[in-house]
């Protein structure tokens, strides 16, 4: 079939020539999440040991979950992951159809990348490797929302108009309030969101039996958020190809996402923020920041044009599910240790921060070298 007659068929996915130039601020922005996975925050986090600073403190602070309820910014980047995810679906589902892939081949394409996923997501927090089936975990991981959500997602973008989108999003954060708070739980009954009461985590419960991972977070119901995530991408990386000026695009992105978080502060007066369960008002706060976050980044790196400070993040997003992994399967810490351990009698409380540091160069420096020759792993 013609580029033409595809994109006849898929109004919804191509606005613009496909050919357009890359947004570098999305792979920036893709580093600048991984920087805080793969080490930026245990460098942050140790400055409080050094410094012994109120605002060391609250860096520290900030860089470790809330136990429940509210929000944050260490709770930030799973969701920015997520977002995204999202935010590249439009430009890579269009070059697809562009070069005449059907769309049958990309739901192909589609459900492979969700195993792949998977399977990485077991592997990662999910025990794969220990060949100990008392020890799997099967819906337990990061990957494995993406999974989720991006399938979700994919089916949704490629098979609906805009305005269907849009409403099947409004219907996932509506309709997974409505079944957490008026659905009743086995011996705790409806609205109950607390960590074992909710109805998220009675399902998985009841659906992964002994694979479920133990902790307070929920995983199958909560795939329906997942997904809201990462449409909220979705519609981000829609406005970033339209004809609008790049200056319309940057502002409309960081009032979209105040719009949002303002949203999602006012819903979470009956209906909290809450990570663990991936509540609908998390679902509009935190994808208010990375709306926001992307209108920054795009604004400074594109319109500005202000692009070296952010080649140290595009080093980091351009191979970001490599470096995710790798961080479980090579010991960048070991490797940190023997190389500077001898100094530890030296430092005193900087001892800590150097390793670390030391751990996430070698891990840059490995995606470096990659970046140079042009080595991207991709699923």
């Amino acid at each position: 079939m013609e580029p033409q007659a595809q994109q006849a068929q898929s109004p919804a996915i191509l606005e613009i020539d496909p050919a357009a130039r890359r947004v570098l601020s999305i792979d920036a922005l893709r580093g600048f999440d991984m920087f805080w996975i793969v080490g930026g925050g245990a460098i942050f986090a140790n400055l409080h040991p050094i410094f012994q600073h109120p605002a060391t403190e609250w860096i520290k602070t900030q860089l470790t979950h809330v136990p429940w309820e509210g929000f944050r910014f260490e709770d930030l980047i799973m969701p920015l992951f997520l977002f995204i995810v999202g935010v590249v679906m439009p430009f890579s589902f269009s070059r697809r159809l562009v070069r005449g892939d059907r769309k049958a081949r990309l739901h192909a394409h589609v459900l492979i990348r969700v195993v792949v996923l998977w399977i990485l997501g077991m592997i990662k927090q999910g025990n794969l490797l220990e060949f100990d089936l008392s020890s799997l975990r099967l819906y337990s991981n990061t990957l494995q929302a993406i999974a989720a959500g991006y399938l979700i997602a994919a089916l949704v973008v490629l098979n609906l108009p805009l305005f269907g989108q849009i409403l099947l999003w409004l219907l996932l954060l509506v309709g997974y309030w409505a079944l957490l708070m008026f659905v009743p739980v086995p011996s705790f009954g409806p609205g109950v969101l607390t960590e074992q009461g909710n109805l998220a985590m009675y399902i998985d419960k009841l659906l992964l039996g002994r694979f479920q991972d133990g902790t307070s977070y929920t995983w199958i119901l909560s795939s329906m958020t997942f997904a809201a995530t990462v449409m909220m991408g979705i519609f981000a990386g829609k406005w970033l190809r339209g004809t609008r000026s790049d200056g319309v695009k940057a502002f409309g992105l960081i009032l979209a996402g105040a719009a949002c978080i303002g949203a999602g502060l006012a819903w979470s007066q009956v209906f909290p923020i809450i990570k663990h369960i991936w509540t609908s008002s998390f679902v509009l706060f935190s994808g208010g920041i990375c709306l926001a976050l992307l209108g920054l980044f795009y604004l400074v790196i594109d319109v500005w044009g202000l692009q070296k400070w952010s080649y140290f993040f595009v080093v980091l997003g351009a191979n970001a599910i490599f470096v995710y992994m790798s961080t479980s399967l090579i010991h960048y810490r070991w490797t940190a240790d023997k190389l500077v351990g001898g100094l530890d009698r030296w430092m005193g409380p900087w001892t800590e921060l150097v390793h670390v540091t030391v751990a996430f160069g070698l891990t840059w420096l490995l995606l470096f070298w990659m970046y140079r020759k042009k080595t991207f792993i991709r699923i």
